[in-house]
Protein backbone atom coordinates (compact mmCIF):
# COMPACT_ATOMS: atom_id res chain seq x y z
CA UNK A 1 0.00 0.00 0.00
CA UNK A 2 1.54 3.36 -1.15
CA UNK A 3 2.34 5.87 1.66
CA UNK A 4 -0.71 8.90 1.35
CA UNK A 5 1.23 12.26 0.00
CA UNK A 6 0.83 15.57 1.36
CA UNK A 7 -1.46 16.99 -1.80
CA UNK A 8 -3.97 14.16 -0.81
CA UNK A 9 -4.01 15.37 3.11
CA UNK A 10 -4.86 18.73 1.72
CA UNK A 11 -7.46 17.73 -0.45
CA UNK A 12 -9.09 15.27 2.29
CA UNK A 13 -9.24 18.43 4.86
CA UNK A 14 -10.13 20.63 2.09
CA UNK A 15 -7.17 23.11 2.73
CA UNK A 16 -3.71 23.64 0.53
CA UNK A 17 -0.81 22.06 0.63
CA UNK A 18 0.60 24.95 2.31
CA UNK A 19 -1.75 25.14 5.15
CA UNK A 20 -0.81 21.51 5.44
CA UNK A 21 2.90 22.63 6.16
CA UNK A 22 1.99 24.94 8.28
CA UNK A 23 -0.19 22.12 10.51
CA UNK A 24 3.67 20.50 10.61
CA UNK A 25 6.16 22.95 11.29
CA UNK A 26 4.00 26.05 12.54
CA UNK A 27 0.66 24.88 14.40
CA UNK A 28 0.19 27.88 16.11
CA UNK A 29 -0.07 29.66 12.81
CA UNK A 30 -3.46 27.82 11.71
CA UNK A 31 -7.06 28.53 13.02
CA UNK A 32 -7.84 25.23 15.86
CA UNK A 33 -10.76 24.22 13.92
CA UNK A 34 -8.37 23.77 10.66
CA UNK A 35 -5.52 22.61 12.88
CA UNK A 36 -8.15 19.76 14.05
CA UNK A 37 -9.36 18.80 10.11
CA UNK A 38 -5.82 18.75 8.86
CA UNK A 39 -4.75 16.40 12.16
CA UNK A 40 -8.32 13.77 10.98
CA UNK A 41 -6.83 13.72 8.00
CA UNK A 42 -3.41 12.67 8.44
CA UNK A 43 -4.23 10.44 10.94
CA UNK A 44 -7.60 8.53 8.38
CA UNK A 45 -4.58 8.45 5.44
CA UNK A 46 -2.01 7.02 7.81
CA UNK A 47 0.55 10.41 6.18
CA UNK A 48 4.10 10.43 7.37
CA UNK A 49 5.67 13.04 6.33
CA UNK A 50 9.14 12.77 4.44
CA UNK A 51 11.55 14.62 7.06
CA UNK A 52 14.58 13.93 5.05
CA UNK A 53 13.55 15.79 2.53
CA UNK A 54 12.58 19.05 4.18
CA UNK A 55 15.86 18.84 6.18
CA UNK A 56 17.64 18.75 2.69
CA UNK A 57 15.29 21.50 1.58
CA UNK A 58 16.71 23.66 3.94
CA UNK A 59 20.11 22.05 4.69
CA UNK A 60 20.72 20.64 7.75
CA UNK A 61 19.29 17.38 9.53
CA UNK A 62 17.67 17.18 13.00
CA UNK A 63 21.43 14.79 13.86
CA UNK A 64 23.90 14.92 15.34
CA UNK A 65 26.50 11.91 15.88
CA UNK A 66 29.31 10.65 18.08
CA UNK A 67 32.04 8.46 17.10
CA UNK A 68 33.88 6.81 19.72
CA UNK A 69 37.44 4.49 19.72
CA UNK A 70 35.32 1.29 20.91
CA UNK A 71 31.30 0.36 21.23
CA UNK A 72 32.87 -2.80 22.06
CA UNK A 73 34.01 -1.15 25.77
CA UNK A 74 30.85 -0.89 28.01
CA UNK A 75 32.39 2.44 29.07
CA UNK A 76 31.69 4.33 25.60
CA UNK A 77 28.03 2.47 25.53
CA UNK A 78 27.25 4.79 28.42
CA UNK A 79 29.02 7.58 27.08
CA UNK A 80 26.63 7.11 24.24
CA UNK A 81 23.61 6.61 26.28
CA UNK A 82 24.20 9.34 28.52
CA UNK A 83 24.79 11.58 24.90
CA UNK A 84 21.23 10.08 23.25
CA UNK A 85 19.35 11.20 26.30
CA UNK A 86 20.19 14.63 26.14
CA UNK A 87 19.48 14.90 22.28
CA UNK A 88 15.85 13.53 22.62
CA UNK A 89 14.70 16.54 25.21
CA UNK A 90 15.89 18.62 22.00
CA UNK A 91 14.44 16.81 19.52
CA UNK A 92 17.45 14.88 18.26
CA UNK A 93 18.60 11.61 16.90
CA UNK A 94 21.98 10.17 17.59
CA UNK A 95 24.20 8.26 15.09
CA UNK A 96 26.76 5.79 16.16
CA UNK A 97 30.00 5.62 14.79
CA UNK A 98 32.67 3.18 16.01
CA UNK A 99 36.14 3.78 14.74
CA UNK A 100 37.54 0.67 15.91
CA UNK A 101 40.66 2.06 16.91
CA UNK A 102 41.62 2.61 13.19
CA UNK A 103 42.41 6.09 12.32
CA UNK A 104 41.49 5.11 8.76
CA UNK A 105 37.73 4.12 9.78
CA UNK A 106 37.57 7.58 11.78
CA UNK A 107 38.68 9.58 8.56
CA UNK A 108 35.69 7.86 6.66
CA UNK A 109 33.27 8.04 9.30
CA UNK A 110 34.23 12.02 9.30
CA UNK A 111 33.77 12.83 5.51
CA UNK A 112 30.46 10.39 5.66
CA UNK A 113 28.59 12.37 8.34
CA UNK A 114 29.59 16.10 6.57
CA UNK A 115 28.34 14.59 3.23
CA UNK A 116 25.20 13.94 5.51
CA UNK A 117 24.97 17.43 6.93
CA UNK A 118 24.70 16.35 10.45
CA UNK A 119 23.92 19.08 12.56
CA UNK A 120 27.23 18.27 14.72
CA UNK A 121 29.77 15.56 15.92
CA UNK A 122 30.65 14.47 19.27
CA UNK A 123 33.97 12.63 18.96
CA UNK A 124 36.45 10.69 20.88
CA UNK A 125 39.47 11.29 18.45
CA UNK A 126 41.67 8.16 18.27
CA UNK A 127 44.78 10.25 18.59
CA UNK A 128 45.45 14.29 18.67
CA UNK A 129 42.76 14.26 15.77
CA UNK A 130 42.77 18.05 15.72
CA UNK A 131 46.50 18.54 15.07
CA UNK A 132 48.02 19.17 11.53
CA UNK A 133 49.15 15.43 10.11
CA UNK A 134 52.87 15.14 9.73
CA UNK A 135 53.11 16.48 6.23
CA UNK A 136 51.65 19.85 7.46
CA UNK A 137 47.91 19.65 6.62
CA UNK A 138 45.35 20.09 8.33
CA UNK A 139 43.06 17.19 10.55
CA UNK A 140 40.38 15.77 8.60
CA UNK A 141 37.88 17.15 11.94
CA UNK A 142 40.07 20.21 11.78
CA UNK A 143 39.12 21.15 8.00
CA UNK A 144 35.81 19.62 9.03
CA UNK A 145 35.21 22.32 12.10
CA UNK A 146 36.89 24.93 9.87
CA UNK A 147 33.87 24.50 7.21
CA UNK A 148 31.99 25.18 9.71
CA UNK A 149 30.39 21.78 11.46
CA UNK A 150 30.10 21.94 15.67
CA UNK A 151 32.21 19.32 17.20
CA UNK A 152 32.67 18.56 20.87
CA UNK A 153 35.90 16.35 22.19
CA UNK A 154 34.21 13.82 24.31
CA UNK A 155 36.96 12.38 26.74
CA UNK A 156 39.38 14.22 25.73
CA UNK A 157 40.64 17.83 26.46
CA UNK A 158 40.76 20.31 24.16
CA UNK A 159 43.41 22.64 24.98
CA UNK A 160 42.11 25.76 22.45
CA UNK A 161 39.34 27.84 22.80
CA UNK A 162 37.48 27.28 19.44
CA UNK A 163 36.43 24.10 20.31
CA UNK A 164 34.18 22.41 23.58
CA UNK A 165 35.46 19.48 25.10
CA UNK A 166 34.69 16.84 27.85
CA UNK A 167 36.88 15.31 30.15
CA UNK A 168 37.99 13.11 32.63
CA UNK A 169 41.30 14.60 34.96
CA UNK A 170 43.26 11.55 33.88
CA UNK A 171 46.64 12.05 35.54
CA UNK A 172 44.46 12.60 38.76
CA UNK A 173 42.98 8.93 38.24
CA UNK A 174 46.35 7.83 38.06
CA UNK A 175 47.60 9.62 40.86
CA UNK A 176 44.50 7.87 43.14
CA UNK A 177 44.96 4.20 41.90
CA UNK A 178 48.95 5.05 42.93
CA UNK A 179 48.20 6.76 46.04
CA UNK A 180 45.90 4.03 46.87
CA UNK A 181 48.48 0.76 46.16
CA UNK A 182 51.38 2.94 47.91
CA UNK A 183 49.12 3.06 50.99
CA UNK A 184 48.29 -0.62 51.04
CA UNK A 185 52.39 -1.25 50.85
CA UNK A 186 52.99 -2.19 47.43
CA UNK A 187 56.47 -0.92 46.54
CA UNK A 188 57.02 -3.61 42.82
CA UNK A 189 54.20 -1.30 40.42
CA UNK A 190 53.50 -2.14 37.16
CA UNK A 191 51.12 -0.39 34.74
CA UNK A 192 49.44 -1.99 32.15
CA UNK A 193 48.13 -0.09 28.99
CA UNK A 194 48.82 1.18 25.12
CA UNK A 195 49.17 2.15 23.13
CA UNK A 196 50.77 5.76 24.37
CA UNK A 197 49.64 7.77 21.68
CA UNK A 198 46.23 7.51 23.14
CA UNK A 199 46.18 10.22 25.37
CA UNK A 200 44.62 9.43 28.00
CA UNK A 201 46.47 5.94 28.18
CA UNK A 202 50.09 8.31 28.46
CA UNK A 203 47.54 10.46 31.47
CA UNK A 204 47.12 7.28 33.21
CA UNK A 205 50.61 5.98 33.20
CA UNK A 206 52.09 9.74 34.21
CA UNK A 207 49.49 10.16 37.25
CA UNK A 208 50.96 7.26 38.39
CA UNK A 209 53.94 7.44 37.75
CA UNK A 210 53.86 10.84 39.91
CA UNK A 211 52.21 9.02 42.86
CA UNK A 212 55.30 5.97 42.97
CA UNK A 213 58.03 8.81 42.68
CA UNK A 214 56.23 11.17 45.25
CA UNK A 215 54.97 8.89 48.02
CA UNK A 216 56.26 5.12 47.41
CA UNK A 217 59.57 5.45 49.49
CA UNK A 218 62.95 3.95 48.70
CA UNK A 219 63.01 1.12 46.56
CA UNK A 220 59.83 2.01 45.34
CA UNK A 221 59.61 0.09 40.96
CA UNK A 222 57.30 0.87 38.26
CA UNK A 223 57.55 -1.15 35.58
CA UNK A 224 55.07 -0.73 32.42
CA UNK A 225 53.69 -3.55 30.14
CA UNK A 226 52.64 -1.92 27.33
CA UNK A 227 49.21 -3.28 24.95
CA UNK A 228 48.52 -2.53 21.39
CA UNK A 229 44.90 -2.22 23.01
CA UNK A 230 42.29 -1.72 25.69
CA UNK A 231 40.89 -5.07 25.60
CA UNK A 232 40.62 -7.92 27.76
CA UNK A 233 42.56 -9.97 25.28
CA UNK A 234 45.39 -7.45 25.68
CA UNK A 235 44.69 -8.01 28.98
CA UNK A 236 45.40 -11.53 29.37
CA UNK A 237 48.46 -11.42 27.49
CA UNK A 238 49.65 -8.77 29.93
CA UNK A 239 48.95 -10.71 32.75
CA UNK A 240 51.01 -13.73 31.10
CA UNK A 241 53.81 -11.79 30.37
CA UNK A 242 53.29 -10.85 34.56
CA UNK A 243 52.61 -14.51 36.28
CA UNK A 244 55.64 -15.83 34.21
CA UNK A 245 58.09 -13.37 36.26
CA UNK A 246 59.99 -14.96 38.55
CA UNK A 247 58.18 -14.37 42.24
CA UNK A 248 60.50 -11.97 43.56
CA UNK A 249 60.44 -9.74 40.22
CA UNK A 250 57.14 -10.14 39.80
CA UNK A 251 55.25 -6.80 40.66
CA UNK A 252 52.74 -7.14 43.55
CA UNK A 253 50.34 -4.27 42.33
CA UNK A 254 48.69 -3.71 39.01
CA UNK A 255 47.33 -0.61 37.52
CA UNK A 256 45.26 -1.42 34.22
CA UNK A 257 44.50 1.66 31.81
CA UNK A 258 41.12 0.61 31.80
CA UNK A 259 37.98 -2.28 33.31
CA UNK A 260 38.66 -4.82 30.51
CA UNK A 261 42.47 -4.67 30.42
CA UNK A 262 42.37 -5.65 34.08
CA UNK A 263 39.58 -8.33 33.69
CA UNK A 264 42.02 -9.89 31.35
CA UNK A 265 44.94 -9.76 33.88
CA UNK A 266 42.09 -10.84 36.87
CA UNK A 267 41.25 -13.81 35.15
CA UNK A 268 45.06 -14.82 34.00
CA UNK A 269 46.02 -14.64 37.89
CA UNK A 270 42.75 -16.57 39.05
CA UNK A 271 44.01 -19.14 35.97
CA UNK A 272 47.81 -19.55 37.54
CA UNK A 273 46.32 -19.59 41.15
CA UNK A 274 47.99 -16.33 42.44
CA UNK A 275 45.29 -15.20 44.86
CA UNK A 276 44.18 -11.60 44.63
CA UNK A 277 44.67 -9.00 46.13
CA UNK A 278 47.22 -11.52 48.39
CA UNK A 279 49.33 -12.03 45.70
CA UNK A 280 48.89 -9.44 43.01
CA UNK A 281 47.02 -6.39 43.80
CA UNK A 282 44.65 -4.95 40.87
CA UNK A 283 43.59 -1.66 40.10
CA UNK A 284 41.24 -0.23 36.99
CA UNK A 285 39.47 2.63 35.55
CA UNK A 286 36.43 3.27 34.13
CA UNK A 287 34.16 1.04 36.80
CA UNK A 288 32.06 -0.38 34.39
CA UNK A 289 29.29 -2.24 35.76
CA UNK A 290 31.24 -5.80 35.65
CA UNK A 291 33.88 -4.38 37.71
CA UNK A 292 31.84 -4.63 40.55
CA UNK A 293 30.70 -8.15 39.97
CA UNK A 294 33.60 -9.67 38.79
CA UNK A 295 34.58 -13.00 40.44
CA UNK A 296 37.11 -10.82 42.25
CA UNK A 297 35.34 -7.63 42.81
CA UNK A 298 37.50 -5.03 41.07
CA UNK A 299 38.75 -1.48 42.36
CA UNK A 300 38.96 1.20 39.93
CA UNK A 301 38.80 4.61 38.94
CA UNK A 302 35.03 5.98 38.27
CA UNK A 303 34.60 7.69 35.57
CA UNK A 304 30.92 9.72 35.07
CA UNK A 305 30.81 7.66 32.46
CA UNK A 306 26.68 8.97 31.17
CA UNK A 307 27.28 12.63 32.56
CA UNK A 308 30.61 13.09 30.05
CA UNK A 309 28.24 12.21 27.36
CA UNK A 310 25.44 14.10 28.31
CA UNK A 311 27.62 16.97 29.03
CA UNK A 312 28.78 17.27 25.71
CA UNK A 313 25.80 16.63 24.01
CA UNK A 314 24.29 19.89 25.65
CA UNK A 315 27.06 21.54 24.73
CA UNK A 316 27.05 20.82 21.21
CA UNK A 317 23.30 21.30 20.64
CA UNK A 318 24.04 24.51 22.40
CA UNK A 319 26.43 25.81 19.82
CA UNK A 320 24.29 24.25 16.86
CA UNK A 321 21.25 26.42 18.06
CA UNK A 322 23.31 29.71 19.72
CA UNK A 323 25.64 29.69 16.78
CA UNK A 324 28.17 32.62 17.28
CA UNK A 325 26.77 33.44 20.22
CA UNK A 326 27.74 30.40 21.33
CA UNK A 327 30.96 30.77 24.35
CA UNK A 328 33.15 27.43 24.09
CA UNK A 329 33.75 25.65 27.39
CA UNK A 330 36.66 22.95 28.05
CA UNK A 331 34.77 21.14 30.91
CA UNK A 332 36.67 18.44 33.22
CA UNK A 333 35.21 15.85 35.37
CA UNK A 334 36.86 14.91 38.50
CA UNK A 335 37.65 10.51 39.27
CA UNK A 336 36.96 8.54 42.09
CA UNK A 337 38.75 6.06 43.86
CA UNK A 338 36.44 2.79 44.41
CA UNK A 339 38.13 0.28 46.38
CA UNK A 340 37.04 -3.00 46.25
CA UNK A 341 38.90 -6.42 47.07
CA UNK A 342 40.66 -6.88 43.90
CA UNK A 343 43.23 -4.24 45.67
CA UNK A 344 42.18 -4.23 49.73
CA UNK A 345 42.59 -7.18 52.04
CA UNK A 346 38.91 -6.72 53.99
CA UNK A 347 40.22 -5.69 57.52
CA UNK A 348 42.33 -2.42 55.15
CA UNK A 349 39.16 -1.27 53.57
CA UNK A 350 38.38 2.06 53.72
CA UNK A 351 35.17 3.18 54.37
CA UNK A 352 33.14 4.83 51.51
CA UNK A 353 32.93 8.62 52.06
CA UNK A 354 35.97 9.39 53.37
CA UNK A 355 36.32 13.30 52.50
CA UNK A 356 39.32 14.32 50.65
CA UNK A 357 40.67 14.11 47.19
CA UNK A 358 39.44 10.70 46.53
CA UNK A 359 35.67 12.28 45.84
CA UNK A 360 34.72 13.26 43.02
CA UNK A 361 34.43 17.09 43.32
CA UNK A 362 31.88 17.43 40.41
CA UNK A 363 32.93 19.15 37.15
CA UNK A 364 35.26 22.38 36.55
CA UNK A 365 34.83 24.26 33.32
CA UNK A 366 37.37 26.47 31.94
CA UNK A 367 36.21 29.56 29.05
Amino acid sequence: MATANIREVAHRAGVSVSTVSNVLNRPLTVAPATRQRVLAAIEELGYVRNDSARQLRAGRSRTIAIVVMDIGNPFFTDVVRGAERAAEERGAMVIVCNSGDSSERERRHLELLEEQRVQGILITPLHDGVAPARDGRESPLAQIIERGTPVVLVDRESGRHNRCSVAVHDVLGGRLAGEHLVEQRHRRIAFVGGPFSIRQVAERHRGLSEAVAERGGPGAELSVFTTDALTAEAGRTAGEEIAALPAAQRPTAVFCANDLLALGVLQVMTMHELAVPRDMAIVGYDDIEFAGSAAVPLSSIRQPRAQLGRAAAQLLLEEIYAGAEHQHRNVVFKPELVVRRSSSEPHRRRLAGRPGPRQAMGPRTEE
